[in-house]
Protein backbone atom coordinates (compact mmCIF):
# COMPACT_ATOMS: atom_id res chain seq x y z
CA UNK A 1 0.00 0.00 0.00
CA UNK A 2 1.30 3.50 -0.82
CA UNK A 3 2.45 5.78 2.34
CA UNK A 4 -0.39 8.63 1.38
CA UNK A 5 -3.10 5.57 1.54
CA UNK A 6 -1.49 3.94 5.05
CA UNK A 7 -1.38 7.40 6.13
CA UNK A 8 -5.13 8.25 5.42
CA UNK A 9 -6.46 4.73 6.17
CA UNK A 10 -4.40 5.77 10.37
CA UNK A 11 -6.05 8.74 9.93
CA UNK A 12 -9.78 7.27 9.48
CA UNK A 13 -8.98 4.68 11.89
CA UNK A 14 -7.75 7.35 14.59
CA UNK A 15 -11.52 9.52 14.04
CA UNK A 16 -12.85 6.01 14.40
CA UNK A 17 -11.14 5.09 17.72
CA UNK A 18 -10.28 8.62 19.55
CA UNK A 19 -13.18 10.63 17.69
CA UNK A 20 -10.67 12.64 15.93
CA UNK A 21 -7.39 12.52 14.46
CA UNK A 22 -4.57 12.36 17.42
CA UNK A 23 -2.53 15.13 15.89
CA UNK A 24 -6.03 17.37 16.39
CA UNK A 25 -5.86 16.28 19.69
CA UNK A 26 -2.07 16.99 20.45
CA UNK A 27 -1.96 20.53 18.19
CA UNK A 28 -4.29 21.44 20.51
CA UNK A 29 -2.29 20.26 23.45
CA UNK A 30 0.64 21.74 22.53
CA UNK A 31 -0.61 25.52 22.29
CA UNK A 32 -3.27 25.04 24.98
CA UNK A 33 0.15 24.68 27.60
CA UNK A 34 2.70 26.82 25.25
CA UNK A 35 5.02 23.19 25.04
CA UNK A 36 6.75 22.08 22.60
CA UNK A 37 5.81 18.94 20.99
CA UNK A 38 9.27 17.06 22.69
CA UNK A 39 8.36 17.97 25.75
CA UNK A 40 5.14 17.47 25.36
CA UNK A 41 5.99 13.61 24.51
CA UNK A 42 8.01 13.55 27.82
CA UNK A 43 4.61 14.43 29.87
CA UNK A 44 3.01 11.80 28.00
CA UNK A 45 5.47 9.05 28.61
CA UNK A 46 5.82 8.34 24.94
CA UNK A 47 9.15 9.09 22.74
CA UNK A 48 9.56 12.21 20.93
CA UNK A 49 9.27 10.43 16.85
CA UNK A 50 6.52 8.00 18.41
CA UNK A 51 4.22 11.28 19.08
CA UNK A 52 5.43 12.59 15.72
CA UNK A 53 4.22 9.59 14.06
CA UNK A 54 0.74 9.29 16.04
CA UNK A 55 0.35 12.70 15.18
CA UNK A 56 1.29 12.64 11.31
CA UNK A 57 -0.91 9.31 11.07
CA UNK A 58 2.14 6.86 10.26
CA UNK A 59 0.95 5.23 13.30
CA UNK A 60 -2.88 4.51 13.77
CA UNK A 61 -2.82 3.80 17.60
CA UNK A 62 -0.96 5.10 20.65
CA UNK A 63 0.02 1.91 22.04
CA UNK A 64 0.59 2.26 26.05
CA UNK A 65 -3.13 2.97 26.90
CA UNK A 66 -0.96 4.95 30.43
CA UNK A 67 -0.30 7.49 27.23
CA UNK A 68 -4.08 7.66 26.49
CA UNK A 69 -5.22 8.27 29.92
CA UNK A 70 -2.14 10.77 30.78
CA UNK A 71 -3.22 12.75 27.30
CA UNK A 72 -7.40 12.64 28.38
CA UNK A 73 -5.91 13.91 32.27
CA UNK A 74 -4.02 16.93 30.35
CA UNK A 75 -7.40 17.39 28.15
CA UNK A 76 -9.41 17.88 30.82
CA UNK A 77 -6.70 20.01 33.06
CA UNK A 78 -7.64 22.68 30.15
CA UNK A 79 -10.45 23.28 31.72
CA UNK A 80 -9.42 24.40 34.85
CA UNK A 81 -9.94 28.01 35.08
CA UNK A 82 -6.53 29.26 35.97
CA UNK A 83 -5.12 27.19 32.97
CA UNK A 84 -7.35 28.46 30.62
CA UNK A 85 -6.54 31.57 31.36
CA UNK A 86 -3.01 30.87 30.87
CA UNK A 87 -1.60 30.81 34.69
CA UNK A 88 1.94 30.24 33.69
CA UNK A 89 2.12 28.82 37.01
CA UNK A 90 -0.98 26.69 36.81
CA UNK A 91 -0.35 25.25 33.31
CA UNK A 92 3.36 24.24 35.01
CA UNK A 93 1.56 22.22 37.34
CA UNK A 94 -1.08 20.82 35.65
CA UNK A 95 2.11 19.03 33.11
CA UNK A 96 3.60 18.27 36.35
CA UNK A 97 0.50 16.63 37.92
CA UNK A 98 0.03 14.70 34.61
CA UNK A 99 3.53 14.14 34.10
CA UNK A 100 4.06 12.23 37.51
CA UNK A 101 0.31 10.72 37.90
CA UNK A 102 0.37 6.53 37.62
CA UNK A 103 -3.25 6.04 36.12
CA UNK A 104 -4.75 2.42 36.06
CA UNK A 105 -6.18 1.16 33.13
CA UNK A 106 -9.20 -1.15 33.20
CA UNK A 107 -10.18 -3.41 31.22
CA UNK A 108 -13.69 -2.18 30.32
CA UNK A 109 -12.27 1.61 30.67
CA UNK A 110 -9.44 3.70 30.85
CA UNK A 111 -9.93 5.28 34.56
CA UNK A 112 -8.49 8.81 34.34
CA UNK A 113 -7.11 10.08 38.03
CA UNK A 114 -9.83 12.78 38.19
CA UNK A 115 -9.41 15.99 39.86
CA UNK A 116 -12.47 16.45 42.14
CA UNK A 117 -11.71 19.73 42.88
CA UNK A 118 -12.58 20.69 39.36
CA UNK A 119 -15.62 18.47 39.45
CA UNK A 120 -16.65 19.53 42.60
CA UNK A 121 -16.21 23.07 41.18
CA UNK A 122 -18.30 22.05 38.18
CA UNK A 123 -21.12 21.07 40.40
CA UNK A 124 -20.94 24.01 42.31
CA UNK A 125 -20.94 26.21 38.99
CA UNK A 126 -24.50 25.03 38.15
CA UNK A 127 -26.25 24.66 41.94
CA UNK A 128 -26.31 27.20 45.28
CA UNK A 129 -24.82 24.54 48.15
CA UNK A 130 -28.32 24.44 49.62
CA UNK A 131 -29.92 22.60 46.72
CA UNK A 132 -26.83 20.21 46.61
CA UNK A 133 -28.13 19.17 50.40
CA UNK A 134 -31.58 19.01 49.33
CA UNK A 135 -30.92 16.75 46.01
CA UNK A 136 -28.06 14.64 47.90
CA UNK A 137 -31.19 13.93 50.35
CA UNK A 138 -33.38 13.08 47.61
CA UNK A 139 -30.85 10.66 46.21
CA UNK A 140 -29.56 8.59 49.47
CA UNK A 141 -31.96 6.01 49.18
CA UNK A 142 -31.05 5.04 45.56
CA UNK A 143 -27.78 6.79 44.28
CA UNK A 144 -25.51 6.93 47.79
CA UNK A 145 -22.37 7.87 45.60
CA UNK A 146 -23.90 10.70 43.59
CA UNK A 147 -25.64 11.92 47.36
CA UNK A 148 -22.30 12.01 49.18
CA UNK A 149 -20.64 13.76 46.25
CA UNK A 150 -23.42 16.23 45.82
CA UNK A 151 -22.98 17.07 49.86
CA UNK A 152 -19.04 16.76 49.37
CA UNK A 153 -20.07 19.79 46.45
CA UNK A 154 -21.76 21.59 48.84
CA UNK A 155 -19.44 21.63 51.47
CA UNK A 156 -16.87 22.37 50.27
CA UNK A 157 -18.39 25.59 48.57
CA UNK A 158 -18.50 27.08 52.11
Amino acid sequence: MEDHKIVQRNIALQREWYGEPLGDRVRRLVVAFDVSQAFLAEVLGISAPMLSQVMSGRRAKIGNPVVLARMIMLERKILVPEVAAGDRDAMQAALEDVRDSRPTVGRDNIPVNSDEKILLAGIRDVAEDENLAEAAKLLDDDYPAIADLLRRAGASGQ
